[in-house]
């Protein structure tokens, strides 16, 4: 293995990271791996994939969380503050910036045409991730159960949150009963690890949640626990724990409490925002900050409305990716006998197939609100169905979405790609008066 690496070394490493990492986490996995494994030696490939198994197991970016352990391996907590805040904040600030942009010219022709494109690719680009994660998970009879039933939990309005408690334990009950009659030495799951305590794991844990929700006690006090910031800061410190399954998972729970719950922004306007995330580097959850810049640039009072998405976003970044902090520097010690409890990686194997599922539900939801000019919903005992006028199905939305659907099956073509494709679109048959 090739020397430590200072400080400073990583650093340049990291940033250069934060402004490629585009693609999501596989591409970005595949970044860091080639950087500290194969190209600098260090880190060993067995910790690498040690460390990676562990950050599948929890809520939030698992591409972010591995950054923050290479930097905390390397470095201790600074290494992994500067490795893991790194990894983040080139991708955020692009995302505040295209935010800002976003506000002051969505109302403009050309703004509204390229947008409109975008929300096709979006629809393409959600099935594409159906069916890869599902050719990837749903490999059983259990998967696939579990994956259905998410699916109709989500249509019976079953909270999120429950939605994953459940797969999780149905993966775990899954694993048990095929695994019946095989009994495992006593002890099996308690974890133990080389260089862990529990006064220092419980004393870190309580340090970083402290910091974590330092800044939603601070907007409650200062303005009021009804303020648009605290409903932004208290709503998305619940999503952080509960952002398993990634940026796709996350935004079916964002999409109906920041549309149908809270009332901050549209669906169209949300399909807008995960196009962005798509076309800029870092985690795609930053998408969760374009919704905390438009709740807050649109209730902002008493600050103005730019100050007011700002401070949203800010507060959306710091409540979804700081617990990640407190993971890692949380865990890392523990994270052999991590890779060992068999219970949680059979719980983490149901909340996979449940995302399938989840991801499947949003697409259906977003379709119907992009598809048709007239949209509504209704109640079949605990059934809530999404119905829509049929008449008023835009035809260049499905043809946009056809040439998405050919460049990405057809020609095997990227995230990238769809976007700048429906971006195109969007923008030629604005011009063209069509649209």
């Amino acid at each position: 293995m090739s020397t430590q690496p200072s400080l400073a070394s990583l650093a340049r490493q990291f940033a250069r990271i934060g402004f490629l990492s585009f693609g999501g986490p596989a591409p970005q996995i595949a970044m860091l791996h080639d950087l500290v494994v194969d190209r600098r030696g260090w880190v060993s490939d067995g910790d690498f994939l040690r460390a990676l198994n562990v950050c599948h197991l929890l809520p939030g970016p698992e591409a972010m969380q591995l950054a923050t352990w290479i930097g905390w391996k390397l470095g201790g907590i600074r290494g992994g503050l500067i490795t893991g805040g790194l990894f983040v904040l080139p991708g955020a600030l692009i995302m505040l910036a295209l935010s800002i942009l976003y506000a002051l010219a969505a109302d403009l022709t050309l703004v509204e045409g390229a947008f409109f494109g975008v929300k096709a690719a979006v629809l393409v680009i959600l099935l594409s991730a159906v069916i890869r994660l599902g050719r990837r998970t749903l490999k059983t009879p259990a998967a696939l159960v579990i994956a259905a039933g998410a699916f109709v939990a989500l249509s019976l309005a079953i909270p999120f949150p429950l939605v994953v408690v459940g797969a999780g334990l149905a993966g775990w009950l899954a694993s048990r009963w095929m695994a019946a009659g095989h009994h495992e030495a006593a002890g099996h799951d308690t974890p133990t690890g080389e260089g862990a305590s529990v006064s220092a794991t419980a004393a870190s844990l309580l340090l970083w949640a402290a910091i974590w929700l330092a800044p939603l006690a601070l907007a409650a006090l200062l303005l009021s626990p009804s303020h648009r910031l605290v409903e932004v800061a208290g709503f998305f410190s619940w999503l952080a724990l509960a952002s398993f399954g990634g940026a796709y998972a996350v935004l079916a729970w964002m999409a109906q409490a920041g549309v149908e719950q809270y009332g901050w922004l549209e669906a169209g306007e949300m399909a807008d925002g995960l196009g962005l995330a798509e076309s800029t580097p870092g985690p795609l959850i930053l998408v969760t900050q374009f919704t905390g810049f438009i709740a807050g640039y649109r209730a902002p009072e008493p600050f103005g409305a730019m100050l007011g998405g700002i401070l949203g976003a800010a507060l959306t970044v710091w409540a979804v990716f700081l617990p990640s902090f407190m993971a890692i520097f949380t865990l890392a010690p523990w994270m052999e006998k991590l890779n060992s409890i068999k219970a949680l990686q059979s719980a983490l194997a149901g909340i996979s197939a449940a995302v399938v599922g989840v991801i499947a539900s949003l697409g259906v939801w977003f379709a119907v609100q992009i598809l048709f000019a007239e949209t509504g919903s209704m109640s079949l005992g605990p059934l809530r169905i999404v119905t829509a006028d049929v008449t008023t199905i835009d035809p260049w939305v499905i043809a946009i979405a056809a040439l998405c659907a050919v460049i990405a099956f057809g020609l095997k073509r990227g995230v990238m790609t769809l976007v700048a494709t429906g971006l195109a679109a969007g923008l030629a048959l604005s011009l063209a008066g069509i649209i």
